[in-house]
């Protein structure tokens, strides 16, 4: 069965940075598109990223763009989300997990969805002001 580990969160001061890390393992990796999301407490899920097989397509959140980059290593089956200028808005625990490429090119659609599939532990990332 597929299974995903997150890690890299943690604590950072607004405008820090954090680099999150998704393991994939039980599917080919190259066959599936990446999503990110994460979730705060009493909110409801969110999309943040997406890129598609070949990372020639990458998706974002109106409020992490230009802020977050997404990037994959195919042969080493591993996802990618570079976090910068970070804001106490995006305190939330943070998911990865693999969707078709077709919901991820229908990026609008995936986040209105919220489709992400199950994710795996989740990493926490924590932003204080």
């Amino acid at each position: 069965q597929v299974q995903v580990v997150e890690s890299g969160g943690g604590l950072v001061q607004e405008g820090g940075s954090l680099t999150l890390s998704c393991s994939v393992s039980g599917l080919n990796f190259d066959d599936y598109a990446m999503v990110w999301f994460r979730q705060a407490p009493g909110k409801e899920r969110e999309g943040v990223s997406c890129i598609n097989w070949s990372a020639s397509r990458r998706y974002y959140a109106e409020s992490v763009k230009g802020r977050f980059t997404i990037s994959r290593d195919n042969p080493k089956n591993t996802l990618t989300l570079q976090m910068t200028n970070l804001k106490p808005e995006d305190t939330a625990m943070y998911y990865c997990w693999a969707v078709t490429e077709s919901m991820c090119v229908d990026w609008s659609r995936l986040r209105l969805s919220s489709d992400f599939g199950s994710g795996g532990q989740g990493t926490q990332v924590t932003v204080s002001s």
